[in-house]
């Protein structure tokens, strides 16, 4: 279990340090945009839109798949202390189950979406670039969540035991 914890710590800081590049890499396009529509001798990228919003999407969905693993997206525990331990904990399993279906159907639909649509079109301003690009976030954060729900779900099934799983 330890060796598990240790993958998933690493796997997290990876993803953590793409997220951080893609935003540094949104700013650094998005200021040089800015300049270049203000300062006469630079010039004004025209593909700067396009690049800034893709790679905000990579970033939105890899953030999202990392509150997974942290517990930090919003959850529903007003009604927490009227159950049992043990319903709780049947619910977050559950809960983790439907998390995992979607993260499944993210990953195979959100493929064969960006493979079929996405690769006939292509950007507008970078016309050699296809748009295939733009659809992959959805199936790559599908496979990131997986990754995590598997940890969760493992943690849940210790926890059904009445073993508590490492923080």
């Amino acid at each position: 279990m330890q060796g598990m914890k240790k993958f998933y710590d690493v796997f997290y800081n990876i993803v953590m340090v793409i997220c951080k590049l893609l935003l540094i890499a949104d700013i650094l396009i998005t200021s040089f945009a800015i300049l270049g529509r203000y300062v006469p001798f630079l010039p004004d990228p025209t593909w700067s839109e396009e690049v800034v919003l893709t790679l905000m999407s990579y970033m939105a969905v890899l953030s999202a798949a990392l509150a997974i693993r942290k517990k930090a997206h919003i959850r529903m525990t007003t009604f927490d202390r009227y159950f049992p331990k043990k319903a709780l904990q049947v619910l977050d399993f559950a809960a983790d189950l439907a998390v995992t279906a979607l993260a499944l159907v993210m990953l195979v639909v959100g493929w064969n979406y960006a493979n079929t649509v996405g690769v006939r079109g292509f950007y507008t301003s970078l016309t050699w670039l296809s748009k295939k690009w733009m659809y992959y976030p959805i199936p790559l954060a599908g496979l990131v969540m997986i990754i995590f729900e598997i940890e969760q779900l493992i943690d849940d099934v210790l926890n059904l035991k009445g073993k508590e799983a490492e923080a």
